[in-house]
């Protein structure tokens, strides 16, 4: 038996710009099969080429190794000196040839060669003036800092550092941007501690931008107990049409958004607020004020399209979360919710408007203490409709109306007149709920007259009374009305 022969010969024409030895002679023991390259095979040395283009294409895509940057190549995220970070983009692959067939050979690996590191610019706001000491104004090197990395033509950071707390006032981060970029919140941005003019009711605006993420664990601090103080809900003689408190942050006409790894606390009224956005994810976040501080909702959705709000812990004085008008393909999941308002959808048709909120799906919630569970309220005198929504899989303790539709909400301190119009509530589902109820009635559908529920379905609902007595349910106004399951209790 002969020899087997190896020698490097370069294949210009692979995906990869490298590659180590590779056989390209072979004998087989039992010397029946000769495959040999050469200017004598040109058919078979074309059959091999094809092969080794396929192997090497399977190798570029095999099993990857984890590119590790050295720390020479790499600067922490919270330096404070040079601004450029080399990233790895796509990993050393490395893979063991086999063919089928052909057991005994097993020699050649193929190498992709790796490209060269992108790199990603940091814009720390302290570069650019702001200080943390308590009292000096940052929003004016913010919005330097965020000039320069939209205006980037590679992918930039902005940073806020970490152990670090800068106070700004009403700020608009506005795009579109260059390029793509995240916005790296490791400190706190806090509010300053007084009232002032708000015209436009945000503290801090996202605005139309697409592929745009926040994250960082850092602190959005509303500090909003002035304004609390001043609501006509805690001061009687404060009229509550002139009441125009901002929300902590909106995300404005945002596309491809991601919101993650966050607290928000104390905000001035709404925490977070996504505003004609679409395709938005909401992760890992935590969202607390007092119990009684008014209109501090947690996370609001109006005339948003595809957003999942996840794995996020709500501890407010108003609703947990809110999704109002314009809002389709909603879809909250594993939610911890309280003190607050529960989980509402609504208020819908205020003031005689058309109201529309589709394709709601929330599953996996924990509501605690709360002074309703899962809601849906609309005005009498409104129109659109509020459908295909599905509530499954939530624990109730200590709930307030634990599962409630209220035609006729009136959050007025006048009683509301009553009206024809309504906003339809319909392909409503309630399944795998359990719980206590802090309150008499437990399942409270208090549908319209002239407009009434259409499609409700109840699968194993239990909720009993927490302490004495036994819960109830009412229910007027439906056409429909299908328990399914083991037990539905109580039932109307």
């Amino acid at each position: 038996m002969k020899e087997k022969h190896f020698y490097k010969r370069p294949f210009p024409f692979l995906p990869c710009k490298k590659l180590s030895w590779v056989p390209h002679k072979f004998f087989f023991s039992n010397s029946t099969l000769i495959i040999e390259t050469g200017r004598k095979m040109i058919s078979k040395a074309f059959s091999f080429t094809l092969l080794i283009v396929l192997v090497s294409f399977s190798s570029c895509f095999g099993y990857p190794i984890k590119f590790q940057p050295s720390s020479k190549n790499c600067l922490n995220i919270d330096s404070e000196s040079p601004n450029v970070v080399p990233q790895p983009s796509l990993p050393i692959n490395r893979h063991r040839v086999k063919f089928p067939n052909f057991n005994q050979f097993n020699h050649g690996v193929v190498r992709c060669a790796r490209r060269r590191p992108r790199q990603v610019i940091i814009f720390n706001v302290v570069h650019f003036g702001a200080k943390a000491d308590g009292k000096t104004d940052a929003s004016e090197a913010f919005r330097n800092a965020w000039d320069r990395a939209c205006k980037s033509s590679k992918r930039s950071i902005f940073l806020v550092p970490r152990h670090k707390t800068y106070h700004i006032r009403q700020i608009n981060f506005t795009g579109p941007c260059k390029s793509i970029m995240k916005m790296e919140i490791k400190g706190t941005i806090k509010a300053f501690s007084e009232l002032y003019n708000d015209t436009k009711r945000f503290w801090i605006n996202f605005h139309n931008l697409s592929n745009f993420e926040v994250r960082g664990g850092g602190i959005i601090d509303g500090n909003g107990e002035i304004w609390w103080n001043n609501t006509c809900k805690i001061k009687k003689t404060q009229p509550c049409e002139n009441e125009q408190a901002p929300a902590a942050m909106t995300f404005d006409n945002c596309m491809n958004l991601k919101v993650t790894n966050l607290q928000i606390q104390n905000s001035q009224q709404m925490h977070l607020v996504f505003q004609e956005c679409v395709d938005v994810k909401a992760s890992y976040l935590k969202v607390t004020a007092p119990g009684k501080s008014p209109n501090t909702d947690g996370i609001h959705v109006t005339r948003t399209r595809n957003i999942d709000i996840t794995m996020s812990e709500i501890k407010t004085g108003d609703d947990c979360i809110s999704i109002v008008n314009g809002s389709k393909a909603i879809r909250v999941m594993d939610i911890e919710c309280g003190p607050g308002h529960g989980i509402s959808i609504g208020s819908l048709g205020e003031n005689q408007s058309e109201s529309r909120v589709s394709d709601v799906l929330v599953n996996g919630a924990r509501l605690s203490g709360t002074t309703n569970g899962v809601r849906i309220k609309s005005w009498q005198g409104g129109s659109g409709y509020a459908r295909n929504i599905i509530f499954q899989n939530i624990q109730m303790q200590n709930v307030s109306n634990p599962i409630i539709i209220d035609q006729y909400y009136c959050d007025k301190d006048e009683s509301c007149h009553k009206q024809k119009s309504a906003v339809q509530v319909m392909n409503v589902v309630y399944k795998n709920i359990r719980g206590t109820s802090a309150s008499e009635v437990a399942i409270k559908f208090n549908c319209s007259d002239t407009v009434p529920c259409r499609a409700l379905i109840l699968e194993n609902v239990y909720l009993s009374r927490q302490g004495k007595g036994e819960a109830e349910a009412k229910c007027s106004n439906i056409i429909g009305l299908s328990n399914f399951g083991r037990f539905v209790s109580p039932s109307c």
